[in-house]
């Protein structure tokens, strides 16, 4: 049997109709599996509970119509917070409250807040906490009339004053903030904070209770045992007790300021620094110092200063101002009777007084022995006087000068009234010494020479150059400045008048007139100017007696002059043993006498021959003496 073919013409119709149904269908359904694989985000509870209360009820026609009226322990909670109060009146809709009596608030295990009344927002997080409030962080506790809580930003603001307490400090301002997050406080108005004997006071302070740092804005005093400290800009650290001073800052440590651009202090280990047109004055014993550096430590007295220093010292009618490259403070046996210090000053010294100017290369000043000495090329100047040696040394007394040694290639210069004659005298070494801060005593000492002119008392004009060379010399000066008398050992002594000056004695060898290179005011202290070239001091090394030189070959034409008998030009040590002479101030009358005889010769011994071959030269008078 054979089968047909079935037609599927109409059946292929109703098939494709068939797929569009099911396509349809499944494209209805994938919308809802999609809503099954997106999770929904949880729902934030922003609403206030009311936990409890004794009684609740409602008044539409009291004061407070929408308000509900709860009474004894009432409990409200909200987002992690815990409320009590006696009453309330509770605005659901608004999903807020008003707590009266016993206010407490409680956050975590780290923050409670009471208060005698308060209102409370749910929406911003904020409550107004009134009337004896107490806000108690960690180790901080905040207390005012008047605080807003807003736990949304942790921060807590009070304006009618308050005091915040950490540990040992005590801070109170007429307004202020408290961040219970970063535990930064800043304080604004009448600000006061209070460590130990330490008082703070400023118009803003910022406090980190985390790590005890306070920093203080606007003008501010901090006043304590050791001393008071005014800035504008600073910031203390309680714990480790360091400061950092900026913006003008002055400390005062009883009788001694310190101001500066930039201060840093460190209680504990005494050590200051300061920056920035540094002024430090000591009112004790009027003295004072500026620089743009300065470094101190009053625990170990050792200290540097440099950059534009300058130093003044106003103890007497007089200031001294002394400018130096550097400055160095040592100070030796601290916290003793036998105190004493060290001062190095050292590169381009230069002082300045209007009686008295000096320059050297470095100086040190000792407390112990109050003196002052010079080094290197040290010059100083006296009205028309000028000193100068290897080195100078100044012994002082209550800042009056007492003693003054020079010592080494010794100079003193005296410009004579015409500016152009000068009155000089060298030696080894020189002491002068003084009474009243005027010298009255004169000494020089070993290989002595010196050049004089005679003035004559009528008319001040010069009668002639005196030449002297001696082994030691001593002059006597009055309290008015005028030479009374002289002591010399054997000296010798030739007079010259002024016409008939021979070429080149007019001046000693070692003459150096070095006006230059002096100070012409306080101002005029930071320009160096040295001294010309090939002018400088150099050091003269000492004789060696041939006998002690075995090498040398010309000892034995020193040995075969040994014979020779000692000449009226002998040593020092020789003369003086042969006798002393003093003269007073009729020696210038009897030198003025001298020239006024006409041509004299005083011959003593075979040196004056010399003297006849320089008469014979000039043609003129000289007279020499020698004088046992």
């Amino acid at each position: 049997m054979r089968l047909k073919p079935i037609s599927t013409s109409n059946g292929g119709r109703h098939s494709g109709a068939l797929w569009a149904l099911l396509c349809l269908f499944v494209l209805s359904l994938l919308p809802a599996i999609a809503q099954k694989k997106v999770k929904t985000a949880a729902k934030t509870d922003d609403r206030v509970y009311l936990v409890h209360s004794d009684e609740l009820r409602y008044d539409q026609f009291g004061p407070v119509p929408d308000a509900q009226i709860v009474k004894g322990k009432v409990q409200f909670m909200h987002k992690g917070a815990r409320m009590w109060c006696d009453s309330a009146y509770f605005y659901q809709q608004t999903n807020s409250f008003r707590a009266f009596g016993h206010v407490r608030m409680v956050q975590g295990d780290t923050l409670s807040l009471t208060c005698e009344r308060a209102f409370y927002d749910g929406q911003a997080q904020m409550m107004e906490a009134r009337q004896n409030v107490w806000l108690k962080h960690r180790g901080q506790t905040l207390n005012t009339d008047s605080l807003n809580y807003d736990r949304l930003y942790n921060n807590a603001y009070f304006f009618e004053g308050g005091t915040l307490t950490d540990k040992n400090q005590k801070l109170v301002a007429d307004w202020g903030q408290y961040n219970t997050q970063t535990r930064e406080a800043v304080f604004y108005y009448n600000v006061k904070m209070i460590e130990g004997d330490r008082v703070i006071t400023t118009d803003t302070l910022h406090y980190n209770t985390q790590n005890s740092m306070a920093h203080v804005l606007g003008p501010s005093k901090i006043t304590s045992k050791s001393g008071e400290i005014e800035t504008r800009d600073g910031y203390f650290d309680t714990k480790s007790s360091k400061s950092k001073l900026f913006g003008r800052s002055t400390v005062n440590d009883k009788d001694k300021t310190i101001t500066g651009d930039s201060l840093y202090y460190d209680d504990k280990t005494g050590q200051s620094e300061g920056y920035g047109d540094v002024v430090y004055v000591d009112k004790k014993n009027k003295n004072s110092l500026l620089c743009q550096r300065f470094n101190y430590n009053e625990k170990t007295g050792l200290g540097w200063a440099t950059g534009k220093l300058l130093a003044k010292d106003y103890s007497q009618k007089d200031t001294l101002y002394v400018h130096a490259d550097s400055v160095k403070l040592f100070t030796y046996n601290i916290n003793t009777d036998s105190v004493y210090r060290l001062a190095h000053c050292f590169r381009h010294v230069r002082a300045y007084r209007t009686d008295v100017q000096a320059v050297c290369d470095s100086m040190v000043a000792n407390s112990k022995d109050s003196c002052l000495t010079m080094y290197r090329d040290p010059i100083v100047w006296n009205a028309n006087r000028q000193l100068l040696g290897e080195v100078i040394k100044v012994y002082m007394q209550d800042s009056t000068i007492r003693e003054a040694h020079v010592l080494g290639q010794a100079l003193s210069i005296e410009q004579m009234p015409d500016s152009v004659h000068f009155n000089q005298l060298s030696s080894r070494d020189m002491f002068a010494y003084f009474v009243d801060g005027n010298v009255r005593r004169n000494d020089a000492v070993s290989n002595v020479r010196s050049i004089y002119y005679s003035v004559d008392d009528k008319d001040s004009t010069l009668i002639g150059l005196n030449y002297l060379e001696t082994d030691t010399m001593r002059m006597y000066i009055s309290a008015q400045r005028k030479l009374q008398k002289i002591w010399t050992c054997r000296f010798e002594a030739t007079l010259y008048p002024m016409t008939q000056i021979p070429p080149g004695k007019e001046r000693l060898e070692s003459f150096g007139w070095f006006d230059y290179v002096r100070p012409l005011s306080k101002d005029d202290l930071y320009e160096w100017r040295p001294k010309a070239a090939g002018t400088e001091l150099k050091k003269v090394q000492p004789r060696v007696l041939p006998k002690q030189r075995l090498d040398d070959d010309e000892k034995n034409k020193v040995d075969a002059h040994s014979g020779i008998g000692k000449s009226t030009g002998e040593t020092t040590e020789d003369a003086t043993s042969n006798g002393e002479h003093v003269t007073d101030s009729t020696a210038t009358k009897v030198k003025t006498a001298v020239v006024a005889s006409g041509k004299t010769t005083a011959k003593t011994d075979s040196s004056s021959a010399t003297t006849k071959k320089t008469m014979a030269k000039s043609g003129g008078v000289a007279t020499k003496r020698k004088t046992k």
